[in-house]
């Protein structure tokens, strides 16, 4: 196994390799929730400090010259950089790593190294897998449940550790060393072969792993575990942020409290209180206009029901209507010989239309009002029902069914 400059030194930012290979490729990835094929070039180097995809931590980006690299994999022995650019072959190249993120995946990958070690010493808990996410990560924990108390218990012991300032090592061994059978392993790359890179950190575990990580634990600054979910197959989820990424969260966490503090008017002691309070009164308040509405539909039925002749057609919309509204309406007039036609919802939003009435009429208007209208819908026997897009074109729907039906 050759192991990169990125796994020798993971704190190098710069560094000059020469290019071996340059040839055309394609990189499938998504720009802005779509996917995308991208037309570039597959360039392999004698030696890099781009760390290729693997062990669960993502790739490095940076640049080779004034180029971009896109994505970095490994292909057996090799990193293999893909970049929108040619490079001529045995051209020396300077690679120039962009820092943050190196820094941020050292300190997540380390931080999960550490996790690790201490929920399986401390509570027989081992880790069957971990995922390193752009936001939080998570570890895949090999048991039923975790207890908030554990949690606890494992934040503190870790972040123990971090203020002891324990050192990590990083040390190649052959494949043969005896040492090897005495680290903690998911299991090698099919395709390795050669030596065995060995991340340990002192006192506390070996590890076989190619990723980047910090050469000791204070230069994690600080974990925090987030809490758990069930995962897959009886297992737990626990979440984690470690170094930069606390920081982050908590800088978010404070707008957020004092932009709460400006708006409710209090102390972030008492937000939970005056949310509380205020949840419970725009319940109630929910609640009696939804009343009032309740009543307001009766009260339109009733119009409709002392009009003589009746219509054979009435429409009626509610732009501050909810769907109880045109429920409690068809209730009170309960006549299917009066076609229905009821909307509610502001002409700039979506909103909900209803048609009510004769079997046939309903099924024949019904899905000429979701294709006006621009919607989605479906319906039984007397009713169909749509949520649809276009309000605006209301009035296009009750002139079609006035010409059909003729005068009321």
């Amino acid at each position: 196994m050759v192991v990169f400059a990125c796994q020798n030194d993971s704190f190098l930012k710069e560094f000059s390799s020469k290019v071996i290979s340059c040839s055309t490729a394609e990189f499938k990835t998504v720009v802005n929730g779509k996917k995308e094929t991208l037309k570039g070039y597959d360039v392999i180097l004698e030696d890099t400090i781009l760390f290729p995809e693997g062990g669960g931590q993502p790739c490095d980006y940076g640049f080779l010259g004034d180029i971009p690299v896109l994505n970095v994999r490994r292909n057996g022995s090799e990193a293999v950089h893909f970049v929108e650019k040619p490079l001529e072959p045995g051209l020396a190249v300077k690679q120039i790593i962009n820092w943050d993120r190196r820094l941020d995946h050292m300190q997540q990958h380390s931080g999960q190294h550490l996790i690790t070690a201490i929920a399986d010493a401390e509570f027989g808990y081992g880790t069957t897998s971990w995922w390193l996410g752009e936001e939080i990560s998570h570890l895949e924990l090999d048991t039923q449940e975790i207890t908030e108390e554990q949690i606890n218990k494992l934040e503190y012991l870790v972040n123990e550790k971090i203020r002891q300032s324990v050192p990590v090592d990083v040390t190649v061994y052959e494949e043969n060393d005896p040492f090897l059978s005495e680290t903690r392993t998911r299991g090698l790359p099919k395709d390795h072969v050669g030596s065995v890179r060995i991340v340990t950190i002192q006192g506390i575990e070996s590890n076989m792993c190619c990723g980047t990580h910090v050469s000791n634990l204070s230069q994690l600054q600080a974990i925090k575990l987030m809490g758990a979910e069930k995962g897959k197959k009886g297992k737990v989820n626990l979440m984690f942020l470690a170094g930069g990424r606390v920081l982050k969260r908590l800088s978010v966490m404070l707008e957020r409290e004092q932009a709460l503090t400006g708006i409710l008017n209090n102390g972030p002691d008492v937000h939970v209180s005056l949310v509380d309070k205020l949840m419970k009164s725009v319940k109630l308040s929910n609640k009696n206009l939804q009343n009032v509405l309740r009543d307001m539909a009766v009260a339109e039925a009733n119009i409709l029901k002392s009009k003589e002749p009746k219509p054979n057609f009435y429409t009626l919309h509610r732009k501050d209507g909810e769907m109880d509204f045109i429920n409690a309406f068809i209730k009170a007039v309960n006549d299917t010989n009066i076609l229905l036609f009821l909307t509610i919802g502001d002409e700039k939003e979506v909103g909900y239309a209803v048609l009510y009435g004769n079997e046939k009429l309903v099924a024949e208007f019904g899905p000429k009002i979701t294709e006006l209208m621009s919607g989605k819908g479906n319906g039984k026997g007397n009713r169909y029902q749509a949520r649809v897009a276009n309000m605006s074109k209301r009035s296009m729907v009750i002139s079609l069914i006035e010409e059909a039906l003729g005068p009321t």
